[in-house]
């Protein structure tokens, strides 16, 4: 089995805003597409056009419908990928050490020569975040574009995940949760950035902001129109946090 380094010097992850994300498929599209030309073994695809079609995608974008209580119901797109956790439970069961994770900056990796391919990775992981490449036979993962990051071959603007990079209503977010005056520290303590599913005590680097308030439609007596008034800020235990577990349990 593999042990957990120490606690890394840098914390690198996601923050997902699921209040701005709308669904467009363009950072999961695009995570296909730098992986799998990428130096590891390409993504691959089988029966891509056909009735059947299977492969390995890194980055999934869920789509639900949720009725808050006393709120109106509202679309919301829901990212999953590797939450780069900082106790992988992928990482302590590989027998092989392929599943690791790094000090330097807390990435979670798979070193495919050292990978069997037994799946106690994708088993052992509670967000489904682990995929069986059906070519390869070997575990692939989210590496947060790692060599993007670190490349000095690409322009400063362009070393973040691919994922990040493409998004088009910029929902998603890139940097040292170690840093606590980064970008996605103060998004995190601003918005209320949540671990997801932390009942689970993987302790996940990557956060997810939670939509802000909508607006219902209420009689306004003296206008005698319909007036929009803020529906209150959705909080834990039958709130936001209430039916993102229901609808987490419909991924399967």
């Amino acid at each position: 089995m593999t042990s957990l380094p120490a606690p890394p010097e840098r914390r690198l992850g996601l923050v997902i805003d699921l209040d701005t994300c709308v669904g467009c498929h363009a950072c999961a599209v695009n995570c296909k597409e730098w992986n799998t030309g990428a130096g590891s073994s390409p993504l691959s695809d089988v029966d891509a056009y056909g009735a059947e079609p299977s492969g390995a995608w890194l980055n999934r974008i869920h789509t639900f419908e949720v009725t808050p209580e006393d709120a109106p119901a509202q679309i919301v797109h829901f990212p999953k990928s590797c939450l780069h956790c900082d106790d992988a439970p992928c990482v302590t069961v590989c027998p092989t050490g392929a599943s690791h994770k790094r000090g330097e900056d807390g990435i979670v990796l798979v070193t495919e020569d050292l990978c069997i391919g037994c799946g106690l990775c994708a088993w052992a992981c509670p967000y489904g975040a682990r995929e069986m490449d059906p070519v390869e036979n070997v575990m692939k993962k989210c590496t947060l574009c790692v060599d993007r990051i670190y490349s000095d071959t690409l322009p400063e603007e362009d070393r973040v995940p691919a994922c990040v990079r493409t998004c088009p209503s910029h929902a998603r977010h890139f940097g040292d949760f170690n840093d606590p005056d980064s970008h996605v520290s103060q998004l995190v303590a601003e918005r209320g950035g949540i671990d997801l599913m932390p009942e689970m005590q993987t302790r996940p680097v990557n956060k997810y902001l939670p939509p802000r308030p909508k607006a219902r439609r209420e009689p306004d007596q003296a206008a005698g129109s319909q007036a929009l008034r803020p529906v209150d800020a959705v909080k834990a235990e039958g709130g936001f946090l209430g039916w993102l577990d229901a609808a987490l349990e419909k991924l399967g």
